[in-house]
């Protein structure tokens, strides 16, 4: 049995904690302004490392795209990958959120069901740590961020700062170095294999190194046209062309 004595520190303790369970939420939603992306910019504190840090001001990056600036091939491709109904949620998918707790409750691998928002919010203001309060405070932000800024905001900031390979970070970055022509020449097939790097893309980075798709690869590539050609993006002529051709750096 719990001495008596020993209840009153307990109560204090249990306290506590119920305090900070409720005012923790209250600090994640308003830890950082997101207001100022409406018209300043994240700038990388360091280009070259593997993660870099944001810090929001003034005046465009050096490397940055605006949506108008970027293949609307590319941007689509990405939508279709990444998150099929941007455009409809408000930060957050329930459902896909459900089906990775289903797979997690399976003993399948966990996946993080984030979405376009989630993973701006991610790169522009947290940590890559994987803790249940950092995918919290991601949850949190993202729906504040919906509020605050435009869908056209949301991914063109995303679209600027995603990671494209190893310390290949935004897409106009990504353009010039896998394709050497600007992020508004991205053709479909291109686009394809930007939205197909983007789930692990220091890993799929081998495609691009061995100047061959890898099996795995080929088949996102083809999967991710077969989205863009169901979401009306591509033509079937356009379809038919794209799946057959190759990337310019690929062996015969």
């Amino acid at each position: 049995m719990i001495r008596a004595s020993f209840k009153p520190v307990l109560w204090k303790i249990l306290y506590v904690v119920i305090v900070l369970m409720l005012l923790s939420p209250l600090y994640m939603y308003f830890s950082h302004d997101v207001e100022k992306l409406k018209t300043l910019y994240p700038h990388a504190k360091n280009q070259n490392v593997e993660t870099p840090e944001y810090e929001i001001k003034q005046g465009r990056p050096k490397n940055w795209a605006s949506l108008k600036e970027m293949s609307s091939y590319a941007k689509w491709a990405i939508i279709f990958s990444e998150d099929w109904s941007f455009y409809q949620h408000q930060g957050i998918d329930i459902e896909q959120m459900k089906v990775a707790l289903g797979e997690m409750a399976d003993g399948e691998r966990f996946r993080g069901a984030s979405t376009i928002t989630q993973q701006m919010v991610k790169n522009v203001y947290l940590s890559e740590d994987r803790t249940i309060w950092r995918k919290l405070h991601e949850i949190i932000l993202a729906q504040k961020v919906e509020k605050v800024l435009t869908k056209a905001r949301i991914l063109e900031v995303y679209l600027n700062v995603i990671e494209f390979g190893p310390k290949i970070h935004g897409i106009k970055a990504a353009s010039y170095h896998y394709f050497r022509k600007h992020p508004s020449a991205i053709n479909p097939r291109e686009a394809a294999f930007l939205a197909m790097l983007l789930p692990s893309p220091k890993r799929y980075y081998v495609s691009y190194k061995n100047k061959k798709l890898t099996n795995f690869a080929r088949q996102r590539v083809n999967a991710i046209l077969v989205k863009m050609r169901m979401g009306k993006v591509l033509s079937l002529d356009q379809y038919e062309s794209q799946k057959n051709s190759r990337l310019s750096w690929e062996k015969n």
